[in-house]
């Protein structure tokens, strides 16, 4: 979940896939102060301008999701995959 996270936020240098290399990354960042500044920041933008962070748009898909599903439900159809428009 966290590697899906990082990625959703524009951040998947810092995915790792063993212990190993989690602890080798924390420790190169924790030593290069210029690194973990770019990482913050490049965090900071991208808190603003990517779908993760906007709230907006989850809850104007999530209502379109709902009310499909309810639509199929009254329509007595079986349950399926529900896609919602960009």
């Amino acid at each position: 979940m966290g590697a899906s996270l990082l990625s959703a936020i524009g951040l998947p240098e810092l995915v790792t896939a063993t212990p190993q290399a989690y602890e080798e990354l924390v420790i190169e960042l924790a030593t290069n102060p210029e690194k973990l500044a770019a990482i913050k920041d490049k965090l900071a933008r991208n808190r603003l301008t990517t779908p993760l962070f906007d709230t907006k748009r989850f809850i104007h898909h999530i209502e379109a999701a709902y009310t499909e599903a309810y639509r199929r439900y009254q329509a007595r159809l079986q349950p399926d995959h529900i896609q919602v428009p960009q």
